[in-house]
């Protein structure tokens, strides 16, 4: 850490990821020391925290005051009195930074705190979590038993839905809801587990692990009572569990209808409701008839089974899913799994919060064994013509997925058919960077590269192959970039974006240049960068060829950069 690492550091505010303890009015006692390493080990998140002493809470930096023998900061004691009074020790990594001009400089203490994988609690069983408050400010609360099992399972250390619930017995779950498992199975016909639509009710429940059983039933699971367990007993031991559909136009709430149903039951209530809103249009390709839907009913139900598989079970709330007249938002309590971020939703490993749960899905043949749902939602988006899916609006404690709706790109959908149709369909990372090109017209290897949340030698592999299938042009200059070839904007219905995207040619740039001349008497290097969108050595080069046609001189008035006229 240097003084520039921590001034940006600083001007982020005080946030759930860093906190201020300011020393003007005195220095910070030892206790309140470790609880604000407490309070920001057991955080959610994925990353560091960051305690800085000697900056107040607007930002100011006044420093920290000596605090050992000889007026001295000695950061291995710091080091050693918070790994002393935390259990299990936290070993924080801690600078000092000297801030400020040079008859001002004071010190700031920098303690970098790891996540906690287990909660931590200081030596006095004081167990307490940094969370945004009501005020949308951060602030240290209780760390609650329920809270903790919900940490653990954010990162991936406790598997709540396998936790046995008190008091629950197998009169608790319903013969019918094993019976709707069982056919669902038979549905899926090759997606599921077909060796489970054959078992008992019993050996079904300890095959996926509904419940703990030997030769009597020791305990119902939180598994089985969420995909068997009956509403009555849901609503009792299971009160953090309870999903919501809401049909909103513009802040007219016109259906707003709420569950506490086993999860399969829910699944297919919900995905009823969808098939009689979904609407659909047709689009004729050569002789097939193409039925294009509002929303891709895959990408809804890979949406919904993940938001159901993945929210926190342990904190109350509902998992909603919304209809709006532009777009469906599903969403969960809980946020991502730890290591799971938006810019590698894509690319990193699957990281169920829940994994019996999310097996249990998977062998009902409802969700993908692969675990790559995220792809199918990303994949039928933009095949049917639609923006790519959102999880901007995701935050530590809640997922919200968007599924955007409109007016179909049906030239779009064209291509893709009529790719299909050729036997060398799209692979999901082709639509990616083809959506991106016909939104931003060019992209480079290192905007590529961020689209498909992959390293830039796979993102120059797509493109190249992309370049070789006559789908997209290359234009080389500092660098090379990338743009939708003639052929693909004529069979996109946008002929005419071709000559925006390619650039003018260097004939047609001469001739913009004389023009530019001829009507205000001269033009300087960086009036030809912004009239013939160049960057400054092309727009250099593109000069020197003029003068050196003997069209253009130039002149150099003094004190003034260097300009060209008519010769």
């Amino acid at each position: 850490m240097n003084s520039d690492s921590l001034v940006s550091l600083i001007s982020n505010g005080e946030n759930l990821d860093i906190e201020f303890k300011g020393e003007k009015n005195g220095t910070i006692n030892d206790r309140d020391l470790i609880e604000a390493v407490v309070c920001l080990a057991n955080r959610s998140g994925n990353g560091s925290g960051w305690l800085l002493i000697g900056v107040e809470d607007d930002g100011e930096v006044t420093g920290a005051k000596p605090r050992h023998p000889g007026g001295i900061i000695d950061i291995y004691q710091i080091q050693a009195l918070i790994a002393n009074r935390t259990r299990p020790s936290v070993s924080c990594k801690v600078e000092l930074v000297k801030m400020g001009a040079k008859n001002d400089i004071v010190d700031v203490i920098v303690i970098e705190v790891p996540p906690a994988r287990v909660p931590v609690g200081t030596t006095d069983g004081k167990y307490q979590r940094r969370k945004i408050g009501g005020k949308g400010k951060p602030e240290c609360v209780p760390f609650e038993f329920s809270d903790m099992l919900g940490l653990q399972s954010q990162r991936c250390l406790q598997d709540y839905s396998s936790f046995p619930i008190e008091g629950a017995t197998w009169d608790d779950l319903d013969p019918l809801e094993f019976e709707r498992y069982r056919r669902t199975i038979r549905e899926n016909r090759g997606k599921g587990d077909a060796a489970l639509s054959s078992l008992s009710d019993i050996e079904l429940a300890k095959a996926i692990g509904a419940i703990e059983a030997d030769r009597e039933i020791k305990s119902v699971n939180v598994l089985g009572l969420l995909l068997f367990g009956k509403e009555e007993s849901l609503s009792r031991y299971m009160p953090s569990h309870e999903v919501a559909f809401q049909v909103i136009s513009d802040t007219r709430i016109q259906v707003n209808d709420f569950f506490r149903w086993p999860l399969i039951r829910l699944m297919e209530e919900l995905s009823s409701r969808f098939r009689a809103r979904n609407r659909e249009e047709e689009l004729m390709v050569n002789i097939y008839r193409i039925g294009i839907p509002d929303y891709s009913e895959q990408a809804f139900r890979e949406g919904l089974a993940n938001a159901l598989i993945h929210r926190d079970y342990s904190k109350m709330g509902a998992v909603y899913v919304q209809w709006h007249d532009d777009r469906i938002e599903i969403s969960n309590p809980g946020g991502f799994p730890e290591g799971v971020r938006l810019d590698n939703l894509l690319s990193t490993p699957p990281r169920p919060r829940n994994p019996c749960l999310a097996d249990a899905f998977k062998r009902a043949g409802i969700v993908e064994r692969t675990g790559r749902g995220i792809d199918t939602i990303f994949y039928e988006q933009l095949r049917n013509g639609r923006p790519a899916p959102s999880y901007d609006q995701s935050s530590s404690t809640d997922v919200v997925l968007s599924l955007p709706g409109g007016k179909s790109n049906l030239n779009f959908v064209r291509l893709i058919v009529e790719q299909n149709q050729m036997g060398n369909p799209f692979k999901l990372e082709d639509l990616l960077l083809l959506n991106h090109l016909y939104l931003e017209r060019r992209t480079n290897a290192k905007e590529a590269s961020e689209v498909l949340q992959q390293s830039e030698w796979k993102a120059r592999s797509v493109l190249e192959y992309l370049v070789e299938n006559g789908f997209i042009e290359t234009r080389d200059g500092k660098e090379r970039h990338y743009h939708l070839s003639a052929p693909t904007y004529a069979r996109l219905g946008k002929k005419s974006a071709y000559v925006r995207a390619h650039g003018f040619e260097p004939i047609q740039q001469e001739q913009m240049v004389l023009q530019f001349v001829e009507k205000h008497g001269s033009i300087s290097r960086s009036d030809v960068a912004e009239l013939c969108h160049l960057d400054a050595p092309r727009a250099y080069r593109l000069l020197k060829k003029l003068k050196d046609k003997k069209v253009l001189v130039s002149t150099a008035p003094s004190g003034k950069a260097v300009r060209y006229e008519k010769a």
